[in-house]
């Protein structure tokens, strides 16, 4: 069976690496062009390094690059890792039609920010689906589908390299030999369970300290690595990367020598140590481990506030 794919980045290189291993005749490949002096993309320079011819796939609107496409005489294409918009000839042309790897158990969280929101509503399961592409965004029949568990201390980036990335290699391997052995289904998707999230990008991972604990410390590991969750102090924007739950109540907030002690109010620093920096939530804390200022490297939390001038009884988000 003659296999094309389409995709990018380390995900296309793993997806065309396992399939040629598992004996798969790949036929031809479409990732990204290379821009001048960046370096090419991994799956391009796999393809190319075993001699394979590379189209690029913005290019497949051209009516000649898709004649080339065309030559290939696919059987089926493999969608990994697609963020351009492919025109419904491209996906028409393989006698077996396409498939397509998507990380949620399809008809939930249609969409390209499928593990970020996941992690944003507290879910504790997810997984990936194979599906069989159509016009719609992530709506075709599925093929087959892995469950896995969303961790308690899970971040986008842990959940999507651990877990969601080498299930999604398999899977792929395994949807092609069902496709060649004409053992693949098309399960249609009920469209009554199907939930679509818009990206989520820097609008969506606005820190709001004074919502429910659970749900700041959601939102913080959804964000990580991508865009980031995002507070402000003295005007600037500060963005939040690791994390860890704190106790069940916020530390006092001290007032000056012989005043007694107030309670803290949501975003206000409580404690900083070698460790981190504790923020007070309602009924919680949350300690900050890795940060990110304007135009700046990421850094552990206590190094920010000491170059920063970060104190005690600061508040984040004024």
């Amino acid at each position: 069976m003659r296999v094309v794919i389409i995709g990018q980045a380390a995900f296309g290189e793993a997806v065309y690496k396992a399939l040629a291993d598992a004996g798969e005749e790949v036929v031809g490949v479409c990732a990204p062009a290379t821009r001048e002096g960046a370096r090419p993309d991994p799956l391009r320079a796999a393809a190319e390094e075993r001699g394979l011819t590379v189209l690029e796939t913005r290019a497949l609107r051209d009516p000649s690059v898709f004649q080339s496409y065309a030559a290939w005489r696919p059987d089926l294409l493999v969608m990994a890792f697609v963020t351009d918009i492919l025109r419904f000839n491209v996906l028409e042309a393989p006698a077996h039609g396409a498939i397509q790897y998507h990380p949620s158990l399809l008809p939930r969280h249609r969409g390209n920010s499928a593990i970020n929101w996941a992690i944003i509503w507290g879910e504790t399961k997810t997984g990936l689906t194979i599906f069989w592409t159509d016009e719609g965004i992530d709506t075709g029949p599925v093929l087959l589908q892995h469950e896995v568990e969303i961790g308690a201390d899970d971040t986008t980036g842990s959940l999507y390299f651990n877990k969601l990335f080498p299930l999604g290699v398999e899977a792929i391997v395994e949807a092609v030999k069902m496709v060649r052995l004409g053992t693949a289904p098309r399960l249609e998707q009920d469209e009554w369970l199907a939930t679509y999230e818009r990206p989520c990008r820097d609008e969506e991972a606005k820190i709001d300290w004074s919502r429910p604990a659970g749900e700041t410390y959601n939102l913080i590991r959804a964000c990580n690595p991508q865009p980031g969750a995002w507070t402000t102090r003295a005007g600037e924007i500060l963005k939040i990367f690791d994390c860890e739950r704190g106790p069940g109540r916020p530390h006092p907030s001290p007032l000056p020598q012989g005043e007694g002690e107030k309670e803290a109010k949501p975003g206000e620093v409580l404690a900083i140590d070698a460790d981190g920096v504790d923020i007070a939530l309602p009924r919680a804390t949350l300690r900050l481990k890795r940060v990110q200022a304007p135009g700046a490297a990421k850094v552990a939390a206590q190094q920010y506030a000491a170059e920063s001038g970060l104190e005690i009884g600061d508040r984040l988000g004024t």
